[in-house]
Order: structure tokens, then sequence, then C-alpha cells
């Protein structure tokens, strides 16, 4: 597989999961998925990890995923090479294990003592890949076995932090986050 073609695939795969955190923080607010409690004296999860958040942190992932596999025939030809179609349960898969993730990672920061929004390196940038990937290949390993190649792997875990820590300063000058990471 070139280059080019694997960092294409790479991230058009990824599409679904890497939506829905940003589109959860758009759409935020509203009552927290710990309903306020605590475990010890450290908050379950926090304010920022609401049931609203994450429902439509989904539904932007699975909505993009649709859109995606309507155009994929076309996107394919132009390219000259196949990017993937999204089945449901890989949609799902890339987008509730990308939710998933995020409310993991915010679990284990209440856990070592970080406050809401405190950086956290790695686990922040990879949580909804960590979640994800595996939650797709148990869904749908078929598919999984088909686009997420060793190479793309790798591509995936080196871009995704790159692109994590582009977009998210992105969102702080735009001032929809209050911390640039």
């Amino acid at each position: 597989m070139a280059v080019l073609e694997t960092l294409v695939i790479a991230f058009w795969a990824m599409l679904p999961a890497y939506v829905p955190n940003n589109a959860a923080v758009l759409a935020g607010g509203g009552r927290p998925i710990d309903g306020g409690r605590t475990w010890g004296d450290k908050r379950v999860l926090g304010d920022g990890k609401t049931w609203r958040g994450t429902a439509m942190g989904v539904a932007a992932g699975l909505a993009l995923a649709a859109v995606l596999t309507v155009v994929e025939p076309t996107v394919s030809d132009s390219l000259g090479f196949d990017v993937p179609a999204f089945t449901p349960l890989a949609a799902l898969g890339l987008a509730g294990g990308a939710m998933l993730g995020d409310i993991l990672a915010s679990f284990l920061k209440r856990r070592t003592g970080r406050q809401r929004g405190a950086m956290f390196p790695g686990l922040d940038q990879l949580d909804f890949v960590v979640v994800s990937l595996p939650l797709v290949a148990l869904l749908d390993f078929g598919w999984f076995s088909t686009w997420f190649t060793l190479e793309v792997v790798l591509v995936v875990v080196v871009l995704t932090p790159i692109l994590h820590v582009t977009t998210n300063m992105a969102a702080y000058k735009l001032e929809l986050k209050n911390e640039p990471w």
C-alpha cells in the first residue's frame, strides 16, 4: 500500500471516531452522566461528561459515517483506490467507542486527582482510539480487519495526536474550549 493511500485510508476510516468528541463539546451541557455522584472524595466523571453531549457525539459520528458511505464510490473512483464504506456496526463502534474512551479517560483523570480540563498527556490524545478500535473489532471484525491493517493502525496512532493537538488549539483560539489541549 502506498504511503499516501495509507494516510488517506487511516484518516477516512477514523473520521467517525474523530468527530464525536468535538460534536459533544458543541452540544454539551445538561445532566452529567454520573449524576453528581462521587467515588470516595472525588466525582466519578464530572460535569463535563453529559448525556446530551454523549448522545450528540455518537449521533454526529454515525451521521458522518452514513455520509461517507454514500460518497465513498465517487471518492474511491476519484482517488483510484478504495476508501471504506461503513457498516452500521463499524460506525457504531467508532462513534460509540470514541465517546466511551473519552468517558473512561475522564474517570481515570478523576482517580488520579486531575480536575476537569487538566492535561493528561497520551491519554488525552489517544483515549478514543484505544477504545474505538477494539470495539469495532468486536462488533464487526470482518470490516475492521479489511481496513485496519498494521500500517493503517500505525498511521492512526501517529496521526491522531497531531490532529488532536491541532484541532484543540484551533478550538481554544475560537473560544470553544477553555484549554488548548
